[in-house]
């Protein structure tokens, strides 16, 4: 191996090794299948390889890595979307494989049943989201990314990511309300349960 080969290696090592947790969780926000976010994973790592010359040493790595996956994901699902009986991006509804808590790790049995069954319901209103919002909110209150590196990673101007990230809080609101309500939760029109609320 060459040795500009080996710098190039020790450093994409340093500086995009330490954020593959970050990005398969992402994954399998953007996927919703295991397999699926392990491809996924796998072309946005060797695609940042190969294209490690382009990226601009001491800038974000992690928004750059992000960006990469999602123009991945989108192109990938763009050319499989031409092929008959496939569903609209938009409409795509998969199952939420990574919430950022465990409430399984609950001992009583009854917390985990509400957990679990809450986290049902807001896994599927997460995924049935379009994608431009679910990725908006899925790094702002998931991975807790600040606006601004979520503006650089989706390439998008704040001012988009603020109001992509209120769009998908309110419909997020309306199809989770009703069941609060029938949960026993006194709702307000703009009220969820403080530990089920997402951070502003």
């Amino acid at each position: 191996m060459k040795g500009s080969e080996v710098r190039k290696e020790s450093r994409f090592n340093d500086e995009m090794v330490p954020h593959m947790d970050l990005m398969y969780n992402y994954a399998l926000h953007l996927t919703g299948d295991q397999e699926e976010a392990d491809d996924l994973l796998q072309d946005t790592f060797l695609k940042a390889y190969r294209f490690f010359d382009k990226f601009e040493e001491g800038t974000n790595a992690k928004a750059w890595l992000y960006r990469i996956m999602r123009n991945t994901f989108i192109n990938e699902y763009r050319r499989v979307k031409r092929l008959p009986n496939h569903v609209e991006y938009d409409e795509q509804i998969t199952p939420y494989q990574s919430l950022p808590q465990d409430p399984r790790q609950s001992t009583d049995l009854r917390e985990r049943i509400d957990a679990e069954t809450f986290e049902d319901e807001v896994a599927v209103a997460l995924a049935a989201l379009p994608e431009k919002f679910k990725s908006v909110i899925v790094l702002r209150d998931v991975e807790d990314l600040p606006y601004e590196e979520i503006a650089e990673a989706l390439d998008i101007p704040i001012g988009t990511v603020r109001s992509r990230l209120h769009r998908a809080r309110a419909i997020l609101f309306d199809q989770l309300k009703e069941y609060a309500r029938a949960r026993g939760y006194a709702t307000g029109e703009r009220f969820m349960p403080a530990e089920y609320a997402f951070a502003s």
